[in-house]
């Protein structure tokens, strides 16, 4: 049974940082990309960065790149996204997402993934 569990998620000041994790079991992790998304209400459902855990490639959205950061943990079969400069438009539901393979330039597709989490809610205000 494959499984996703992100945590991490929480209420920052802008300016502030919160890291995210993602817990992997159940499928050929060593092997994946493992993505993170995030939905706001009324937005489609945004690619924000990925890493593909056979050699750690990462790629990253314009609007999160020099802010947000993908890495992994091999040992622990888990992934996490560090987020740095928190602004309020980064306000949203975060959501980890795993497929076999490598990324490939369609990282961003949701419709690309198989496997999701449930989901950690951030929330940046003042």
């Amino acid at each position: 049974q494959v499984q996703l569990v992100e945590s991490g998620g929480g209420s920052v000041r802008p300016g502030g940082s919160l890291r995210l994790s993602c817990a992997a079991s159940g499928f050929r992790y060593r092997d994946s990309c493992m993505s993170w998304f995030r939905l706001t209400p009324g937005k489609e459902r945004e690619g924000v960065a990925s890493i593909y855990t056979g050699g750690s490639i990462t790629a990253y959205s314009d609007s999160v790149k020099g802010r947000f950061s993908i890495s992994q943990d091999n040992a622990k079969n888990t992934v996490y996204l560090q987020m740095n400069n928190l602004k309020p438009e980064d306000t949203a539901m975060y959501y980890c997402a795993a497929e076999t393979g490598i990324c490939g330039g369609m990282w961003y597709k949701d419709s690309r993934y198989r496997f999701w989490g449930q989901g950690t809610k951030v929330t940046v205000s003042s």
